[in-house]
């Protein structure tokens, strides 16, 4: 499994559409925060818009750009030349998806917009998710290279505008590749801007990162790291901070992180199983590393679902 597939099934997250927006003339609509591990996003099947963020930032969205929003920030959208408002907002079902509409019905809507979210697991995703700009932005507009990306956008608003049996579920599967692709769109077209997309889409880096991944529990140096990259360990410390924004060692142990989180939430395994799994050779040096990194004890992670499965009920 390549790199970032294998960050993605590590982060589970899980797509569902919220409502499916049709809006003409003058719109503002605030969108509170939500929960962690919650990200809630917005692809634009056609037409223009603007997202402003609780920040003051503004983003312009066109049709085919896709925002994500990693931490559940607010925001706002809007259309871009700030008109007043043509009519109420009201809400009804188009078959497939809640329908939100400002036009009674009647306009031609200059706004198609697919609002939903990703809920996914934190601890497990941190190493992905926590790594992304807060909006997360891909943008398709000038850009010839993403044939498949296009593909799959245009195939996601056939799908709602025929509202066929089964549409629902092939959009929901579609986001999932959508995010994937978006994934991959970002760090290939953000080389100089440091991050883990980034880190990915250096190839020579890469076979370093899938040693880390595929053998967590491996005492790895940043020397026979860098072999894997075909570089001298020197070169290989710089290049990786560089492209990665934290040291080789940092980004090991977020590794490590990422899969004993993964491991408590699947397994029945012990703690002292786990630690030993990605590295650590006794209970007390991973507890220690654990909480230093997740803000709890492994065990108190792995109560957490739980727990809050509880306070819900």
């Amino acid at each position: 499994m390549d790199t970032l597939s294998r960050l993605i099934e590590l982060a589970r997250p899980q797509a569902s559409l919220d409502l499916r927006c049709l809006l003409a003339g003058g719109f503002d609509i605030d969108h509170a925060p939500v929960e962690a591990g919650v990200a809630p996003f917005h692809l634009v099947l056609d037409g223009t818009c603007v997202v402003e963020t609780a920040g003051g930032g503004q983003v312009a969205l066109h049709a085919g750009d896709f925002v994500l929003f990693p931490r559940g920030a607010a925001h706002r959208v809007r259309d871009v030349g700030r008109a007043a408002a043509t009519a109420p907002l009201t809400l009804s079902h188009d078959g497939m998806l809640p329908l939100r509409r400002n036009d009674g019905g009647d306009a031609c809507a200059d706004l198609d917009l697919l609002c939903g979210r990703f809920v996914y697991v934190p601890g497990s995703s941190a190493l992905l998710l926590n790594a992304l700009p807060d909006p997360f932005h891909v943008s398709l507009v000038g850009v010839q290279t993403l044939g498949a990306l296009q593909t799959v956008i245009a195939l996601m608003r056939a799908e709602a505008e025929q509202r066929q049996p089964g549409a629902l579920a092939i959009v929901t599967a579609l986001s999932h590749a959508l995010f994937a692709m978006a994934l991959r769109a970002h760090g290939e077209q953000n080389a100089s801007t440091p991050g883990v997309l980034t880190l990915l889409a250096d190839a020579r880096l890469g076979a370093s990162v899938q040693g880390m991944l595929s053998a967590p529990e491996r005492a790895w140096t940043i020397a026979e790291l860098g072999e894997l990259a075909a570089m001298s360990r020197a070169t290989y410390a710089r290049h990786f901070n560089e492209r990665a924004g934290m040291t080789v060692m940092d980004f090991l142990t977020q590794i490590r992180m990422t899969i004993a989180c993964d491991l408590l939430l699947r397994t029945q395994r012990s703690a002292a199983e786990i630690g030993e799994a990605v590295g650590y050779q006794s209970e007390a040096a991973f507890g220690k590393a654990f909480q230093q990194s997740v803000g709890v004890t492994p065990g108190r992670y792995r109560r957490q679902p739980q727990e809050n499965g509880q306070k819900a009920g």
